[in-house]
């Protein structure tokens, strides 16, 4: 599966971004798309999971309410609209797919099968 981000850029804080993910290849065989991000300095960070099939969407606790994921199986993409923005927020954020053969947990905590190249969100204050 190969996966191509875009979306991201510098805003001021309390302004709004939308990221897309383009999936290619093998997406068939995918269970869940998702979004991570990477603060500089930091390790890499659940954001947001959607189920492909069902469209059951989790969210990380510190972006609920604020940030919003989708799907459009007919082109393959994933979508994270990302509002009220905040400094903290500022990170590399990163498209990845899930096979689904682990628990969802699991791939909460450790990543997601396939990744895309990230993709850069500043937000200053």
């Amino acid at each position: 599966v190969q996966l191509q981000a875009s979306g991201g850029g510098s805003v001021q804080d309390g302004a709004s971004l939308r990221l897309s993910c383009v999936a290619s290849g093998g997406t068939a065989s995918v269970a869940y798309m998702g979004w991570f991000r990477q603060a500089p300095g930091k390790e890499r960070e659940y954001v947001s999971i959607i189920s492909w099939s069902g469209g059951h969407e989790y969210y990380a606790h510190f972006v609920k309410g604020r940030f919003t994921i989708s799907r459009d199986k007919a082109n393959n993409t994933v979508y994270l609209q990302m509002n009220i923005l905040k400094p903290e927020d500022t990170a590399v954020y990163f498209c990845g797919a899930d096979l689904g053969i682990r628990s969802l947990y699991t791939t909460m905590t450790y990543g997601m099968d396939y990744w895309g190249k990230g993709t850069q969100v500043t937000v200053s204050s």
